[in-house]
């Protein structure tokens, strides 16, 4: 099953106001330009089917697996490597990035269940989604997530060189359930996880994902 997000309704709908009025403007005072008005109308078929699935946001039952990390968003991985999280963490971690493409759905969702201990939003720049400094350069958010055995885990949003919308729907000290909507980037972009180093990687490179159904990591058991 799929809807539309809320963070597309009033765009779209307004949008479609908009090219049904030029349309019917162009068929109302140039009815003798009958290829013109058809390309018109193709055109803005397209471009509204376009923008229209920017914001889908699929149904389906949420996961809730105790030590497996789902993906946080529908995409590609990208990065699957050590760093150093020098933000709030302070310590080497194993990264996981996914890139979101303009065709990927745009809604991000927690990888696991727990109670937001941090959350910050970064102004920034718009480098593209792979430049390797877009983590700690771009206008991005960061989320730290504490589940019941006291493990951590940080989730990055990231903007891009289109996406210059980052939206999130928690605080500090929000709950979120295992694959519960947290937040949305207009137009795609990245999402960043920083895990345990002794956490098991299931993922590997290029590999897509599907935000809350593809099990990227297990945590060490407690």
């Amino acid at each position: 099953m799929m809807t539309i997000h809320k963070e597309g309704r009033v765009l779209l709908f307004w949008m479609l106001i908009i090219l049904v009025a030029l349309n019917y403007l162009l068929y109302y005072y140039l009815p003798e330009h009958g290829l013109l008005i058809n390309l018109s109308i193709l055109v803005s078929v397209v471009l509204y089917l376009t923008v229209l699935q920017f914001f889908r946001n699929p149904v389906f039952p949420l996961p809730d697996e105790e030590g497996l990390i789902y993906a946080p968003a529908d995409g590609k991985v990208v990065v699957i490597e050590e760093a150093f999280e020098e933000e709030y963490l302070k310590e080497r971690r194993k990264q996981i990035s996914i890139f979101m493409s303009p065709i990927n759905v745009h809604v991000n969702r927690s990888p696991v269940k727990g109670i937001v201990e941090y959350f910050q939003y970064h102004p920034g720049k718009y480098l593209v989604a792979w430049h390797p400094k877009s983590s700690t350069e771009n206008e991005r958010t960061s989320m730290v997530l504490t589940d019941e055995f006291g493990r951590k885990i940080m989730i990055r949003q990231v903007a891009g060189a289109l996406a210059r919308r980052i939206k999130w729907y928690v605080k500090s000290g929000s709950r979120l359930d295992q694959g519960e909507e947290f937040g949305f980037i207009k137009f795609g972009s990245r999402v960043d996880l920083y895990l345990p180093l002794d956490a098991e990687i299931l993922c590997t490179m290029d590999q897509v994902t599907k935000g809350a159904r593809t099990p990227i990591a297990r945590l060490r058991s407690i």
